[in-house]
Protein backbone atom coordinates (compact mmCIF):
# COMPACT_ATOMS: atom_id res chain seq x y z
CA UNK A 1 0.00 0.00 0.00
CA UNK A 2 1.14 3.81 -0.83
CA UNK A 3 0.15 6.44 0.74
CA UNK A 4 0.25 9.63 -0.94
CA UNK A 5 -0.92 13.57 0.11
CA UNK A 6 -0.45 15.36 3.30
CA UNK A 7 2.36 14.12 6.04
CA UNK A 8 0.22 15.44 9.21
CA UNK A 9 -3.09 14.19 10.01
CA UNK A 10 -5.36 11.87 7.52
CA UNK A 11 -4.35 11.68 3.95
CA UNK A 12 -6.20 13.00 1.31
CA UNK A 13 -6.08 9.61 -1.11
CA UNK A 14 -5.05 6.01 -0.15
CA UNK A 15 -3.81 4.51 -2.72
CA UNK A 16 -3.93 0.63 -2.20
CA UNK A 17 -2.10 -1.90 -5.16
CA UNK A 18 -4.32 -4.82 -5.53
CA UNK A 19 -2.37 -8.12 -7.32
CA UNK A 20 -4.98 -9.59 -10.24
CA UNK A 21 -4.34 -13.70 -9.82
CA UNK A 22 -3.27 -14.04 -13.32
CA UNK A 23 -0.53 -11.01 -13.22
CA UNK A 24 2.38 -10.06 -10.86
CA UNK A 25 1.31 -6.39 -12.23
CA UNK A 26 -0.69 -4.24 -9.48
CA UNK A 27 -3.99 -2.42 -10.57
CA UNK A 28 -4.60 0.50 -8.29
CA UNK A 29 -7.36 1.15 -6.62
CA UNK A 30 -8.00 4.89 -5.03
CA UNK A 31 -9.96 5.07 -1.72
CA UNK A 32 -10.67 8.79 -0.36
CA UNK A 33 -10.38 9.54 3.14
CA UNK A 34 -13.94 10.03 2.49
CA UNK A 35 -14.43 7.22 1.68
CA UNK A 36 -12.72 5.59 4.49
CA UNK A 37 -14.33 7.56 7.14
CA UNK A 38 -18.05 6.78 5.43
CA UNK A 39 -16.60 2.97 6.11
CA UNK A 40 -15.65 3.74 9.53
CA UNK A 41 -18.72 5.01 10.64
CA UNK A 42 -20.64 2.38 8.83
CA UNK A 43 -19.05 0.11 10.76
CA UNK A 44 -19.21 2.12 14.56
CA UNK A 45 -22.86 2.18 13.42
CA UNK A 46 -23.33 -1.81 12.82
CA UNK A 47 -21.82 -2.14 16.35
CA UNK A 48 -23.47 -0.10 17.90
CA UNK A 49 -26.86 -1.33 16.64
CA UNK A 50 -25.44 -4.80 17.28
CA UNK A 51 -25.32 -3.26 21.29
CA UNK A 52 -28.74 -2.13 20.86
CA UNK A 53 -30.03 -5.39 19.97
CA UNK A 54 -28.11 -7.02 22.88
CA UNK A 55 -29.61 -4.89 25.37
CA UNK A 56 -33.23 -5.27 23.96
CA UNK A 57 -32.42 -9.32 24.42
CA UNK A 58 -31.18 -8.79 27.83
CA UNK A 59 -34.64 -6.97 28.70
CA UNK A 60 -36.73 -8.88 27.56
CA UNK A 61 -34.76 -11.70 29.48
CA UNK A 62 -35.15 -9.77 32.75
CA UNK A 63 -39.20 -10.51 34.44
CA UNK A 64 -41.17 -7.34 35.56
CA UNK A 65 -41.83 -8.14 39.27
CA UNK A 66 -44.99 -6.61 40.43
CA UNK A 67 -44.08 -6.86 44.79
CA UNK A 68 -40.99 -6.40 46.44
CA UNK A 69 -38.40 -9.81 46.20
CA UNK A 70 -36.51 -10.63 49.62
CA UNK A 71 -34.94 -13.15 47.94
CA UNK A 72 -33.90 -12.35 44.36
CA UNK A 73 -31.52 -10.14 42.99
CA UNK A 74 -31.13 -9.44 39.13
CA UNK A 75 -28.95 -12.53 38.03
CA UNK A 76 -31.04 -14.75 39.91
CA UNK A 77 -34.16 -13.40 37.82
CA UNK A 78 -32.52 -13.66 34.75
CA UNK A 79 -30.58 -17.53 35.22
CA UNK A 80 -34.11 -18.24 35.83
CA UNK A 81 -36.20 -16.74 33.41
CA UNK A 82 -33.73 -17.83 30.70
CA UNK A 83 -34.49 -21.97 31.96
CA UNK A 84 -38.43 -21.73 32.58
CA UNK A 85 -40.82 -22.24 29.44
CA UNK A 86 -41.32 -19.85 26.25
CA UNK A 87 -45.10 -19.34 27.39
CA UNK A 88 -44.08 -17.80 30.57
CA UNK A 89 -41.37 -15.28 28.89
CA UNK A 90 -42.67 -11.83 29.82
CA UNK A 91 -45.31 -12.38 32.14
CA UNK A 92 -44.80 -10.27 34.77
CA UNK A 93 -44.41 -12.33 38.34
CA UNK A 94 -46.55 -11.77 41.43
CA UNK A 95 -45.77 -12.57 44.26
CA UNK A 96 -48.74 -15.31 46.32
CA UNK A 97 -47.20 -15.99 49.52
CA UNK A 98 -44.31 -14.42 51.75
CA UNK A 99 -43.64 -15.81 54.77
CA UNK A 100 -42.69 -12.48 56.39
CA UNK A 101 -45.71 -11.37 55.05
CA UNK A 102 -48.70 -14.23 55.67
CA UNK A 103 -46.32 -16.05 58.49
CA UNK A 104 -45.73 -19.90 58.56
CA UNK A 105 -48.21 -21.76 57.47
CA UNK A 106 -48.41 -24.45 54.43
CA UNK A 107 -52.14 -23.71 54.85
CA UNK A 108 -51.91 -20.58 53.80
CA UNK A 109 -49.97 -21.03 50.82
CA UNK A 110 -52.11 -23.73 49.76
CA UNK A 111 -55.26 -20.75 50.04
CA UNK A 112 -53.13 -18.09 48.50
CA UNK A 113 -52.68 -20.46 45.47
CA UNK A 114 -56.50 -21.25 45.57
CA UNK A 115 -58.00 -20.55 41.65
CA UNK A 116 -54.43 -20.05 40.43
CA UNK A 117 -53.72 -21.72 37.32
CA UNK A 118 -50.02 -20.70 36.20
CA UNK A 119 -46.49 -21.92 36.62
CA UNK A 120 -45.19 -20.72 40.08
CA UNK A 121 -42.17 -20.31 40.94
CA UNK A 122 -40.61 -21.11 44.95
CA UNK A 123 -37.72 -19.70 46.60
CA UNK A 124 -35.96 -20.37 50.08
CA UNK A 125 -33.15 -18.93 51.97
CA UNK A 126 -32.24 -21.35 54.82
CA UNK A 127 -30.35 -20.34 57.66
CA UNK A 128 -26.85 -20.73 56.17
CA UNK A 129 -27.84 -18.25 53.89
CA UNK A 130 -28.65 -20.56 50.39
CA UNK A 131 -31.15 -19.52 48.03
CA UNK A 132 -32.65 -22.49 46.12
CA UNK A 133 -35.99 -23.79 45.77
CA UNK A 134 -38.27 -24.90 42.44
CA UNK A 135 -40.14 -24.10 39.47
CA UNK A 136 -43.72 -26.08 39.28
CA UNK A 137 -46.12 -26.16 35.96
CA UNK A 138 -48.80 -25.99 38.28
CA UNK A 139 -49.83 -24.37 41.58
CA UNK A 140 -49.29 -26.02 44.60
CA UNK A 141 -52.61 -27.72 46.57
CA UNK A 142 -53.41 -30.39 48.17
CA UNK A 143 -53.90 -33.97 46.48
CA UNK A 144 -53.78 -37.57 46.45
CA UNK A 145 -51.32 -38.28 44.02
CA UNK A 146 -48.48 -36.47 41.93
CA UNK A 147 -49.35 -33.65 39.58
CA UNK A 148 -46.87 -31.45 36.78
CA UNK A 149 -45.24 -31.92 34.26
CA UNK A 150 -41.76 -31.94 32.77
CA UNK A 151 -41.57 -28.13 32.66
CA UNK A 152 -40.80 -28.63 36.37
CA UNK A 153 -37.52 -28.19 37.47
CA UNK A 154 -35.16 -27.16 40.77
CA UNK A 155 -32.42 -25.19 41.06
CA UNK A 156 -30.17 -24.10 43.40
CA UNK A 157 -28.22 -20.17 43.60
CA UNK A 158 -25.00 -20.78 45.33
CA UNK A 159 -22.25 -20.68 44.85
CA UNK A 160 -23.60 -20.11 41.18
CA UNK A 161 -27.02 -21.14 39.43
CA UNK A 162 -27.64 -24.10 38.71
CA UNK A 163 -31.16 -25.46 37.25
CA UNK A 164 -32.39 -29.76 37.73
CA UNK A 165 -34.56 -30.32 34.68
CA UNK A 166 -36.59 -33.77 34.60
CA UNK A 167 -34.25 -36.48 33.83
CA UNK A 168 -37.27 -38.99 32.49
CA UNK A 169 -37.52 -41.83 35.15
CA UNK A 170 -39.89 -41.15 37.25
CA UNK A 171 -43.00 -38.42 36.78
CA UNK A 172 -42.75 -37.35 40.64
CA UNK A 173 -42.97 -33.97 40.19
CA UNK A 174 -44.91 -32.18 43.00
CA UNK A 175 -47.08 -33.61 45.48
CA UNK A 176 -49.25 -31.94 48.63
CA UNK A 177 -50.77 -32.44 51.66
CA UNK A 178 -51.89 -30.62 54.94
CA UNK A 179 -48.67 -31.55 56.56
CA UNK A 180 -45.67 -31.00 53.96
CA UNK A 181 -44.87 -29.95 50.41
CA UNK A 182 -42.80 -32.48 48.36
CA UNK A 183 -41.11 -31.84 44.99
CA UNK A 184 -39.35 -34.53 43.05
CA UNK A 185 -39.10 -37.78 44.54
CA UNK A 186 -38.13 -41.83 44.09
CA UNK A 187 -35.82 -43.74 45.87
CA UNK A 188 -36.46 -43.22 49.16
CA UNK A 189 -36.32 -38.76 49.39
CA UNK A 190 -37.84 -36.04 48.21
CA UNK A 191 -35.72 -33.51 46.18
CA UNK A 192 -37.61 -30.51 48.51
CA UNK A 193 -39.56 -31.11 51.19
CA UNK A 194 -41.12 -28.59 53.36
CA UNK A 195 -42.91 -29.14 56.50
CA UNK A 196 -46.59 -27.92 57.58
CA UNK A 197 -45.25 -24.68 59.40
CA UNK A 198 -42.48 -24.06 56.52
CA UNK A 199 -40.21 -23.93 59.17
CA UNK A 200 -37.87 -27.07 57.99
CA UNK A 201 -36.86 -28.89 55.13
CA UNK A 202 -34.50 -31.39 54.05
CA UNK A 203 -33.32 -32.29 50.34
CA UNK A 204 -31.72 -35.15 48.76
CA UNK A 205 -30.51 -36.39 45.40
CA UNK A 206 -33.67 -37.87 43.47
CA UNK A 207 -34.34 -39.43 40.90
CA UNK A 208 -36.75 -37.46 39.21
CA UNK A 209 -34.18 -34.59 38.52
CA UNK A 210 -30.63 -36.11 39.50
CA UNK A 211 -30.14 -32.83 41.41
CA UNK A 212 -27.56 -32.78 44.47
CA UNK A 213 -28.72 -31.74 48.09
CA UNK A 214 -30.05 -27.80 47.31
CA UNK A 215 -28.97 -26.77 50.77
CA UNK A 216 -25.45 -26.99 52.52
CA UNK A 217 -27.19 -29.48 54.69
CA UNK A 218 -29.51 -32.81 54.07
CA UNK A 219 -31.54 -30.98 56.86
CA UNK A 220 -31.93 -27.12 56.98
CA UNK A 221 -34.29 -24.48 58.23
CA UNK A 222 -35.78 -21.81 56.52
CA UNK A 223 -34.88 -18.51 57.57
CA UNK A 224 -37.13 -16.92 54.30
CA UNK A 225 -39.58 -17.87 51.50
CA UNK A 226 -41.40 -16.53 48.76
CA UNK A 227 -43.62 -18.29 46.34
CA UNK A 228 -44.46 -16.26 42.82
CA UNK A 229 -47.12 -17.23 40.03
CA UNK A 230 -46.43 -15.81 36.35
CA UNK A 231 -49.73 -14.76 34.67
CA UNK A 232 -50.51 -12.09 33.28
Amino acid sequence: MKITGRTRGFPENIKVFYYASDSVEPYVKIITVKDAKRRLSLCSSEESESEHEYREEVEDIVPVLCDLSQLLEDHHMENLASHMPARTQGYPWQLVYSLAIHGSSLKTLYRNMAGLDSPVLLVIKDMNNKVFGAFSSDPFRVSTSCYGTGETFLFSCNPEFQAYRWSGENSYFVSGNIDSLQIGGGGGGFGLWLDANLYRGSSISCPTFHNPPLSSEMDFIVKDLEVWSLQK
